[in-house]
């Protein structure tokens, strides 16, 4: 007998706007942040990125039917599709007045967005990118699959995020994006805008995705080359509250509109000592990297926020995002995170461990997703969906074990009660891989990015057989347990 999954279990893919959508001519998007980071002269020539051009990309904004088909065939029955705000607005709202309410302490706790305001927001708005994401979104839903809709995957529009000029002149002299708390305001307009729009037609619905790379990675872990590229604690815990206040704010408003379950998505890292002696300092990184946000916006209370009851319970399901985990040690009184293990590896290499590491240097280490999958069922009992998972690996010679032993680890949590409703993988097609260009193959499908044309890797075949038979069969049981090469 396999390994038997619930069968109303989803299987599907998630993608972002930035990252699949460009490709043919008449679906550039030039007003956003990353737009004219990744184009920047200055980016390219220290390989801060990589040179590619996301206009270059896989082009799903007109060939969605193709990758719709191709999903189908695959057996996938769900979808999590991201909507580009800057698309929508690329020009500023502003002047589109809403009532906004603050605590003694000048936190905004509450932002109404009225009728007259939606009126408005319909006067400035791009009606032909309202109309084409329905037409994309209801592709997808009219074949009888699930869809979630997110409202935000790291891009902001250009008016309200400027990187260049705030590398230039100074985040206090530049549209500085979660930086600056207007960004929180303008956020709920889009959010209302939409889910007034386009309400009728996700299942779910996502504030946004993987907040805490937003804030960690543009302003502290620099090198990575994520805009704006500014070294500032300051600047990270300012963004990091901006973006939870951001978060239940919109949560309110998509109340308001509609009755579907909203969420939120976020990368969990497992972060394991390498000595049990350091356990403590391992368990404050994780805390730090995965529960001080997600504490916020479901008990209300956090070390970095504090104790703010208008933040409680703006939470009905959870996306989680896995790929490696990190392994610490003790430094001083704080900790580092120790080379050789989980992302910090050699591309194509095996870690210290002896695990096989993908074409970006990540470790793969299945069982790091059971655990962040126990620990937040535990810590929160809240719906589960694996939102993303998967692995950079152009000749697909890691991703069919690598499906098959994190798909397991899905399997024991299910067995042990954990509520988890899906599995997204990343991704159905190759994309534009931020920083790093189109290095990095996560497709179960190769595109070819000059014709556009799309070929199925074996990944793709294993994929399949377990999505459509919503099981684990015997023939792959083999494939299930984690690969050891030394």
């Amino acid at each position: 007998m396999g390994l038997k999954y619930p069968k109303e279990f989803i299987f599907g893919f998630s993608e972002s706007g930035f990252q699949f959508e460009m490709g043919l001519p008449g679906s550039e998007d030039p007003n956003t942040d990353w737009w004219v980071w990744v184009h920047d002269p200055e980016n390219i020539a220290s390989t801060l990125v990589s040179g590619d051009f996301p206009e270059n990309g896989p082009g799903y904004w007109h060939l969605y039917r193709q990758d719709h088909d191709i999903a189908e065939r695959l057996g996938m029955d769900g979808a999590r599709i991201g909507i580009e705000w800057s698309r929508i607005f690329s020009k500023p709202t502003f002047d589109v007045k809403v009532d906004v309410a603050r605590d003694e302490r000048g936190n905004i706790v509450y932002i109404d967005v009225a009728e007259k305001a939606l009126e408005e927001l319909d006067r400035i708005a791009n009606k032909d990118a309202v109309n084409h994401y329905r037409e994309i979104l209801s592709d997808w839903k009219n074949r009888g699959k699930k869809l979630i809709i997110n409202l935000y995957h790291w891009t902001l529009p250009l008016w309200l995020h400027d990187p260049i000029k705030v590398r230039k002149l100074g985040i206090d002299r530049a549209p500085a994006g979660w930086v600056d708390e207007r960004t929180v305001i303008e956020f709920v307009k889009y959010v209302a805008y939409i889910a007034w729009k386009l309400g009728d037609l996700p299942d779910l619905w996502c504030t946004m995705n993987e907040p805490n790379v937003v804030y960690s990675i543009g302003y502290i872990n620099i090198k990575i080359g994520y805009p704006p590229g500014y070294l500032s604690f300051e600047a990270a815990s300012k963004a990091m509250k901006h973006l939870v206040e951001a978060h239940a704010r919109a949560y309110e408003v998509l109340k308001r509109f509609t009755n579907k379950p909203v969420g939120i998505i976020y990368v969990t890292t497992y972060h394991e000592p390498l000595k049990e002696s350091d356990r403590d300092v391992a368990e404050a990184a994780m805390y730090q990297a995965v529960f001080d946000f997600l504490d916020s916006i479901t008990i209300g209370r956090s070390m970095s926020i504090g104790e703010r009851k208008d933040l409680e319970k703006h939470l009905d399901w959870l996306g989680i995002n896995y790929y490696s985990r990190l392994v610490v040690e003790r430094y001083g009184n704080a900790w580092r995170v120790l080379p050789g293990y989980g992302f910090a590896c050699i591309p194509g290499g095996t870690s210290l461990a002896g695990r096989p590491c993908n074409d970006a240097g990540w470790e793969t280490y299945p069982e790091g997703l059971y655990i962040m999958l126990k620990r937040c069922w535990e810590r929160y009992r809240l719906p589960i969906i694996v939102t993303e998972n998967g692995t950079a690996d152009a000749i697909d010679r890691l991703r069919p074990r690598y499906l098959a032993t994190h798909l397991y680890q899905v399997w024991k949590a299910l067995s042990e009660g954990v509520d988890i409703r899906g599995y997204l993988h990343w991704a159905l097609v190759d994309n534009y891989e931020w920083s790093s260009g189109f290095r990095m193959r996560f497709g179960l499908v190769h595109v070819d990015f000059e014709t556009k044309k799309r070929y199925l890797r074996p990944s793709a075949l294993l994929f399949r057989e377990i999505a459509s038979s919503k099981e684990i069969p015997d023939e792959f049981m083999h494939m299930t347990q984690p690969q050891i090469l030394i």
